[in-house]
Order: C-alpha cells, then sequence, then structure tokens
C-alpha cells in the first residue's frame, strides 16, 4: 500500500527595518479555489460484504482527503474517507449485486470534484455465510445455539420463542460475538415443546434467514446450597489468607469475596466438592473474580470436572470419571489485560455457563481440576460455583 506523507507548511516569519514580506499560501478556506483533480488508475477487489478501493492520488495541493459514497441498502448511504492512503474500505452491503460507487477529491475548502464513478460486485456477508453453519439444539433448561464465525465479524445472534403457539415471535436474547466459533445457551425454560427461532444480524442490518426448529428443553434444577468442601490429601484447598475460603465459592454472593489458593500452590491443581446427594449434572455456572481482575490473574482459563461415587480417601484419581474438559470463553476475543463491559457481565455479573458435553451418570463428589489461568500463574481465584442438573 503506498502511503502519503502529510505536507506539512511552515510559516517563516521574518522582521526587519524594512517591514514584513508575506509568502504565497494555499487559503484552507479559500471559497475561490477550484475542486482538487481526480482520483485515477482505480482497482476494485471484491470483499465478503464489501470491497477495497485503491487508486493514484492526484498530486494536487488543494487535495484534503478522498471520499467514496455508495448505498449499502435502500435509502441508506455510507460515506468512507481516506486521507494519506491510497485504499478505500467499503462495507455493508448485504448482496452479490452490481454496485456503484462514486469516489470524490475533495479540496480544503470542502469542494468535491467530479465523481471517478466504479462498479463492483461484492462477496457473500459474513452474516449470511455463517448462517450455514448456525445450529440450534434443545439443552437443559433451554437450548443451545452453536455458530462458526470464521470472518470474525461483528454478529448479533437473536433467539426468539413462539411461547403460545400463534405465530407471534417473542424475543428471548440477543448475544453479540465477534469470534470465530461459539456456543450460546438460554436457560430458564420449562420442559414443554415450543418453536423456537434463531437469525444473525450485522451492524448494517443486514439479517439472515431465520432457523426454526420444535424443541423440548430437558428438565433440569438448581442443585440447593451451601455444598461441602471434601478435603482429600492431594487436593489444594488451604486459602491464601484465612478470609478466601473455599465455602466462599457457594455462599450466593458474587461480589462478596472469593476462595483464593496459596501463591505457590502448583498447576495443574484441584479441590473437591461433596454436593450432598446424587446428582446428574447438565451444567455448571461459575463467576469470575470481579473488578479489574475478570478475565486475568489468577481466574481460571482451562479447567476438567470429574465426578465419583467412592473416592479413594488416599486422593487418588483411581475412582474418578472424567465429565468434560472446558475452556473459559472471552465475548470480546480481547488480549490479556483488555476487558469490554461485555466481558465482565458475561465472566463475572451473570457467569459462564459450562455445559456437561454428555449426559454423565449421577454421582455425588465432583473434582474441580484447574489446568490453566488467564495470568499464568499458580494461584486461582473463583467468585462462586453453581451447578444444574437432575437430582436423583
Amino acid at each position: 500500500m503506498k502511503i502519503l506523507l502529510p505536507i506539512l507548511a511552515g510559516i517563516i516569519l521574518l522582521t526587519g527595518s524594512s517591514g514584513c514580506k508575506e509568502e504565497a499560501r494555499l487559503d484552507h478556506f479559500n471559497g475561490a479555489l477550484d475542486a482538487p483533480a481526480q482520483v485515477t488508475n482505480v482497482q476494485v477487489t471484491s470483499t465478503p460484504g464489501g470491497a477495497f478501493l485503491t487508486y493514484d492520488i492526484p498530486k494536487d495541493p488543494k487535495l484534503s482527503y478522498v471520499k467514496a459514497v455508495y448505498e449499502i441498502q435502500e435509502g441508506v448511504k455510507e460515506a468512507k474517507a481516506s486521507i494519506y492512503t491510497d485504499t478505500l474500505t467499503l462495507a455493508g452491503y448485504g448482496d452479490t449485486s452490481l454496485h456503484e460507487v462514486k469516489i470524490y477529491s475533495v479540496g480544503r475548502n470542502e469542494k468535491m470534484s467530479q465523481p471517478v464513478v466504479v462498479k463492483l460486485k461484492p462477496k457473500v456477508a459474513p452474516v449470511y455465510t455463517s448462517f450455514d453453519s448456525l445450529k440450534l439444539d434443545a439443552a437443559f433448561g433451554g437450548v443451545k445455539i452453536r455458530f462458526q464465525n470464521p470472518l470474525a465479524a461483528n454478529l448479533a445472534v437473536v433467539l426468539m420463542a413462539d411461547t403460545l403457539n400463534n405465530g407471534v415471535w417473542i424475543p428471548l436474547n440477543t448475544f453479540y460475538t465477534k469470534a470465530p466459533a461459539g456456543v450460546f445457551s438460554y436457560r430458564g425454560l420449562p420442559a414443554k415443546n415450543m418453536k423456537f427461532a434463531v437469525y444473525l444480524r450485522d451492524r448494517w442490518n443486514n439479517k439472515s434467514e431465520m432457523l426454526v426448529r420444535s424443541l423440548t428443553p430437558l428438565f433440569e434444577e438448581k442443585v440447593p446450597k451451601p455444598f461441602k468442601a471434601l478435603i482429600l490429601p492431594s487436593d489444594e484447598t488451604i486459602p491464601v489468607e484465612a478470609g478466601y475460603p473455599m465455602e466462599r465459592m457457594w455462599d450466593d454472593k458474587v461480589d462478596q469475596g472469593i476462595f483464593a489458593t496459596r501463591h505457590n500452590s502448583a498447576t495443574p491443581q484441584w479441590f473437591t466438592i461433596d454436593l450432598g446427594t446424587k446428582i446428574v449434572i447438565s451444567r455448571m455456572k461459575m463467576h469470575q473474580r470481579g473488578e479489574s481482575y475478570t478475565y486475568t490473574g489468577s481466574n481460571v482459563k482451562a479447567f476438567e470436572l470429574w465426578g465419583s461415587n467412592e473416592p479413594d480417601a488416599d486422593g487418588s484419581w483411581s475412582k474418578w470419571t472424567l465429565l468434560g474438559s472446558f475452556k473459559s470463553y472471552k465475548p470480546s476475543g480481547l488480549p490479556l489485560g483488555k476487558t469490554t463491559a461485555e466481558d465482565f457481565d458475561y465472566g463475572h455479573t451473570k457467569g459462564e455457563d459450562f455445559d456437561m458435553p454428555d449426559i454423565p451418570k449421577a454421582y455425588r463428589y465432583y473434582r474441580f481440576k484447574t489446568l490453566a489461568t488467564y495470568g499464568g500463574g499458580p494461584q486461582i481465584t473463583i467468585a462462586e460455583l453453581s451447578f444444574w442438573g437432575q437430582i436423583k
């Protein structure tokens, strides 16, 4: 890509006994000046939902920037301006039809040249290609949505239900994502058959078709608290300080305390919970430590959940069954140390749901094995843990 370096105009003030001599200059607001020359040699490269336009910039001192005006939908126009580069990026098209784009050279006095008219044919927009991978299935207490988004486009996943079976769609939730793939679940629904629909929408209000399915959410209930800690010899249960015990994880107070292990504990590490009776676990929810710690520091990034009814007293793994391996999901996809309000709401306030990949047997004892934290250190912190399923 060519780069047009900005031309810095210096003003030299000369003083002397003979007075000042004014140098010739280009007045930024001189309305009498003509519009700058047009761009030339325009090349069009189609992209999903848009195009790249490259061109030769005129060597005209009156030029301030280059602007493209185009219609992404009927009555909806977009304008993109470029100051120092020879490329314009156009986006927002919801079809693959032939479209007209007008490119203007704009002067410092905002006078525009005659347009250079080009035509482009966008490729299929991500909102439609991602729809092909969309899946909607029944889950414990609700429904589950799976999707692929290989171009990491900003998408809204809109879930609706015909709760009264009268043809009227009621919005249930809208999930926002730019992740290359993901799973969203909606909970709190009765175990009765009803129609569900899901569709995708992008930032320009382009919408995919609706995926409609008749589904019956599987019955589940929240496992009553408090739980109990089962202390086994190999478990990491000693808190970093007395105010951070394991019991903080099941006190139903997300913002009032955490469980935190010692700074010199090892990774992987695990602890064991006694739910008091046999439970077929359908899912669990983990709330990360809040404030500025969410998705960083000692918050759990990857873990396993194991189940047993007769754990060995020596803490060994011989009578434990692996139920699932899980990785924490960060909605924004931003690197470590950067979070959004959506990240905080998902990871801390609402808590992150982890569905069991298969319907397991009923177990009374569950072992939480941490494989990695967001900060990479050995200490782990958890604000709250909750479980759902079928109580036997």
